[in-house]
């Protein structure tokens, strides 16, 4: 009965989880050989795939709508990996989802630029530890930072468009619908892409094959499928402090896994950036529920 209550949190946790993991997975295929878009078309092929066999039928009744708003998060979402995927050839995969979280801070900002939605002072305060926390995480001791840093924050502005717009097209489309065509899109643009930049050949070897099938299958198909579910049960603020827990994960599987040195700088920045998670989507939450309690008693 608990779990029946609680599965969209339990759901997205186990996303979290999941792309924690996704982090090291795609240093390793960029090591063995594999380019950043050829990794990323065989994780969306895979993903198209397995999507489009198991919910054929809900595909054969879609309309123009559909297709839009599937196509929208498709782009955003292959921006968003693009980005990414690039910068883990630049950068280490602790830092990568630490940095890549900060989007749930830059949320807020996107609501207001596309839908006028105002943002509060907790929101702007929220920003500026996240940038104090970047800073510490990223800036060497010259203030430069570097280039895989860089294209991580990109793709975090890009996932940020990303989760703003499923919180959206949820709310009128099919989630199962939506996730399949996103996949699709970003298949296409992936590969596309990969055959204009002449990396059509791919070097395959049993460790490139075992990180495109661990990122297609449960990365993708699975966590894409499984975000856009939950999130038609899970309000928006629980949703980004679950889906920031990433980063934890991100980090747990870096040091396992990939055995990489995490520094006192590291724990700091990271720290800061995980604040202003909550502190954006936490305390917003509550003092919302404050005014509004306060409005009522006015009222009385």
């Amino acid at each position: 009965m608990v779990i029946k209550k609680y599965s969209g949190e339990i759901g997205l946790l186990l996303v979290s989880l999941i792309w924690g993991s996704g982090f090291v997975a795609t240093q390793m295929g960029l090591e063995n050989g594999l380019t950043p878009f050829q990794l990323m078309t065989g994780r969306f092929f895979i993903g198209s795939l397995l999507l489009s066999v198991i919910f054929f039928k809900k595909l054969k009744n879609i309309n123009k709508k559909d297709i839009i708003s599937g196509m929208l998060l498709g782009m955003f979402l292959f921006i968003a990996f693009s980005f990414q995927t690039f910068g883990l050839k630049y950068t280490t995969p602790a830092k990568s989802a630490f940095l890549t979280a900060a989007n749930v801070v830059i949320v807020p900002f996107v609501g207001c630029i596309l839908y006028k939605k105002k943002v509060d002072k907790i929101g702007i305060i929220s920003s500026l530890i996240t940038l104090v926390g970047i800073g510490i995480i990223s800036l060497e001791s010259d203030f430069s930072i570097s280039f895989g840093d860089i294209l991580t924050l990109v793709c975090a502005v890009g996932f940020a468009m990303h989760i703003f717009l499923t919180s959206e097209f949820t709310k009128k489309h099919d989630p199962v619908v939506l996730t399949c065509i996103q996949m699709i899109t970003a298949f296409m643009l992936s590969l596309v892409l990969q055959v204009f930049v002449g990396e059509a050949n791919t070097t395959i070897s049993s460790s490139t094959v075992g990180s495109v099938l661990f990122l297609g299958v449960f990365n993708t198909t699975l966590c894409f499928l499984g975000q856009t579910v939950c999130q038609t049960k899970v309000d928006g603020t629980k949703t980004a402090i679950l889906l920031s827990t990433e980063a934890i994960f991100g980090m747990i599987f870096s040091i396992i896994i990939a055995k990489e040195i995490i520094t006192f700088k590291m724990i700091t920045g990271s720290l800061f950036i995980f604040m202003a998670i909550i502190c954006a989507e936490t305390k917003l939450s509550f003092l919302l529920k404050t005014e509004d309690s306060l409005e009522l008693n006015e009222v009385e």
